[in-house]
């Protein structure tokens, strides 16, 4: 197989998961009968841990790949690309912990005051489908041409 098309599966794959579990899943558990908060929030917690294990591994996948792509669009595919990855980083070394440790809370039954940690993962999730399609396009406009 084309590097070039391995590249560009693993990216849509990757898009797949993230609208498949951040703009679909995370919203739609709670509209299911007899879901609680609390139950919801952990089905949550367990949904994303998972989610953001299968990111890294994508991330890595496409990064030892892009090693061994050539194209004029390179650099700036890079960009986008890096960019995807400084958004995991956040999300994983801040806000997945900041969100959990709120779902602890909520299940221990505390009162917590609102925070801004959802909006700002979900605007970074944003970011990274937002950016995945651009880079995953462009590897495929590598290919057309």
């Amino acid at each position: 197989m084309d590097i070039t098309i391995f590249i560009a599966s693993c990216t849509f794959i990757w898009i797949g998961f993230i609208g498949a579990i951040s703009f679909m899943e995370s919203w739609l558990k709670f509209r299911a009968p007899g879901i609680t908060m609390p139950i919801g929030l952990s089905i949550g917690k367990v949904v994303f841990g998972a989610l953001n294990k299968v990111e890294w591994a994508l991330a890595t996948i496409i990064s030892v790949s892009l090693f061994f792509y050539e194209s004029k669009l390179k650099s700036l595919l890079e960009v986008f690309f890096l960019i995807v990855i400084i958004s995991l980083v956040v999300q994983t070394a801040w806000l997945l912990p900041a969100l959990s440790k709120r779902v602890k809370a909520i299940k221990g039954g505390t009162n917590l005051s609102s925070s801004n940690h959802h909006l700002y993962y979900i605007c970074f999730e944003f970011i990274k489908l937002l950016l995945l399609i651009f880079f995953g396009g462009g590897i495929l406009h590598s290919v057309i041409r």
